[in-house]
């Protein structure tokens, strides 16, 4: 932990119609952009090290979802994947053109729905850790369950509101990584200060106990917009990066990944957790790149069919 981590990159809200979010962009320079969608109770900054290791090969994007970060509540008070996937639309046509999309946890179910929804805006998509329906008992989507249900979810929040930051700071932590010494002091300091500003906004608990709520929605819909039948229409190239020692998303969950998104190529990382960007930035950003080259070859030998 000697080296001092880069410093989160820096930020602006954007107007998007009636939505208003805030994004963390790298500088400038290579022609292509992704875009990077969070999960629950993460923000931007979570894509901070992964957006570096790729700096030389895209220019990054990352949105706090509505409600999430420095971004303001969504105008309807309503939290849900519909919502979040709309924002992320919303980014993309205002960027221009199609990007490469990555998405974490929450953020990885958000991804599959804009990916399933408007092919047109995605050249290739990148999950971490996806939330993905999962019906399993396991401890770790119990507590999010229990955090959705009616009335239960806002006691928490209340409770968890008189627990001091870094209590809570740790517990989130060791829950979403599979070693918490990989966490440097630095990151720590930086994602205490962010909670206690959080604990200042009016809508921080409504957002967390909305957010997963619409997860656990998620899990029990039913028909074409259920999110298996939609990462079975999913027609970018696509990877899916599992942490074995993951406590929320089952690393199991691969087979089913595997067998379900139509052009995939599946990684399992024995020493990660949940956040694997966070933790081993570097391996994954190498198999990033590896989409990344593989997708840009597959797109050049279309162009070159089509003016044959």
């Amino acid at each position: 932990m000697g080296v001092e981590p880069i410093p989160h990159w820096p930020g602006e809200h954007i107007d998007l119609g009636e939505t208003r979010i805030h994004v963390r962009t790298t500088p400038e320079g290579p022609p292509d952009t992704a875009v990077f969608v969070h999960g629950l109770a993460g923000s931007a900054t979570n894509w901070t090290d992964l957006m570096g290791e790729l700096a030389g090969d895209v220019r990054g994007v990352a949105i706090d979802l509505p409600g999430a970060g420095h971004s303001p509540a969504p105008p309807d008070g309503r939290y849900s994947l519909d919502g979040h996937a709309d924002a992320v639309v919303r980014l993309v046509e205002h960027i221009g053109g199609a990007v490469h999309l990555f998405g974490n946890s929450m953020g990885g179910a958000v991804s599959v729905r804009v990916a399933a929804a408007r092919p047109d805006l995605v050249r290739s998509l990148t999950l971490v850790s996806p939330a993905m329906p999962d019906l399993l008992p396991r401890y770790g989507p119990a507590r999010v369950a229990m955090s959705a249900a009616p009335r239960l979810g806002e006691l928490a929040v209340r409770w968890l509101s008189s627990v001091p930051a870094e209590r809570r700071i740790r517990a989130t932590l060791s829950m979403c990584y599979a070693d918490l010494n990989r966490v440097h002091p630095e990151r720590l300091r930086d994602a205490v200060e962010e909670l206690r500003r959080r604990d200042g906004l009016p809508y921080s608990g409504e957002a967390m106990v909305g957010c997963a709520r619409a997860i656990v929605n998620e899990y029990f819909r039913t028909g074409p917009d259920n999110l298996w039948r939609q990462a079975a229409r999913v027609t970018a190239p696509t990877l899916v990066v599992y942490g074995r020692r993951d406590r929320l998303v089952d690393a199991r969950m691969a087979h089913r990944a595997g067998r379900t998104f139509p052009d995939v190529r599946l990684v399992t990382l024995p020493n990660a957790g949940h956040v694997a960007q966070m933790e081993f930035p570097e391996v994954v950003a190498r198999e990033a790149r590896r989409l990344l080259a593989e997708t840009r070859i597959r797109e050049t030998q279309v162009s070159i069919r089509r003016t044959a």
